[in-house]
């Protein structure tokens, strides 16, 4: 898989320290077309499904439509022909997410050539007019998810409430190393201290293993993720 659109044309990984504005172009593997994050009150960051293995493809006809496509991407280990390659490969399957108008979230699904591979990702813990309305994610959660995101660790884990033990819920900023500047809760997870983020109504995130030298504590009262 083409890593040109989902890799954001970096050859190395993001520092998790960028501005809003700093975020590089996204660059559609197939025709170089490019579009840059600008922040806009009039956009949101909706949540699209892709069909199953088609996330370059679907990142590439957004960009193609103006939008600004982000695919969560890190890196794992294949064998491939007896050699051990290093691959990009989605963090959650068949997720995308897209900074767009309502208007322009809505021409991305009206099911016509490629865009028929694309569906909303919808809220069921909210209704509007007696209907579940596509989710949506705030600015800074989704800031926060790129930070993480964006160092392509191949220890990134998209986990579960249950397989995560939380510290009593303390929050806490990462000082130091590839996560500086993520803001998150400290947790147990797979028997290694990590911070976790959450991504409304689809999951959470967890870093690779953090030492507790490289944590600060922002909270001592406990939330829920």
């Amino acid at each position: 898989m083409s890593d040109v659109s989902l890799h954001r044309g970096e050859e190395e990984p993001l520092s998790v320290e960028l501005a809003l504005n700093a975020i590089p172009e996204a660059k559609s593997s197939q025709t170089g077309v490019s579009v840059r994050y600008v922040p806009d009150p009039n956009k949101h960051w909706f949540v699209f499904r892709s069909s199953y293995g088609r996330s370059q493809i679907s990142a590439d006809y957004l960009i193609e439509k103006g939008i600004y496509p982000y695919v969560a991407m890190q890196y794992a280990n294949r064998h491939i022909r007896g050699k051990k390659k290093r691959i990009l490969k989605p963090l959650i399957p068949s997720i995308l997410f897209a900074y767009a108008t309502s208007e322009e979230a809505d021409k991305c699904i009206d099911k016509s050539d490629v865009s028929s591979h694309l569906s909303y990702y919808y809220d069921h813990f909210n209704k509007e007019n007696g209907m579940n309305p596509p989710l949506t994610i705030k600015e800074k959660e989704m800031l926060d998810f790129i930070k993480v995101t964006s160092t392509h660790n191949m220890h990134l884990k998209f986990v579960d409430a249950e397989h995560c033990h939380f510290k009593t819920g303390e929050m806490v900023k990462v000082t130091e190393g590839p996560f500086k500047g993520i803001e998150g809760k400290v947790a147990r997870v797979a028997g290694q201290q990590r911070v976790v983020i959450a991504i409304s109504n689809i999951g959470m995130i967890s870093t690779a293993y953090i030492p507790t030298a490289f944590l600060e504590a922002k909270s001592t009262t406990p939330s829920t993720i």
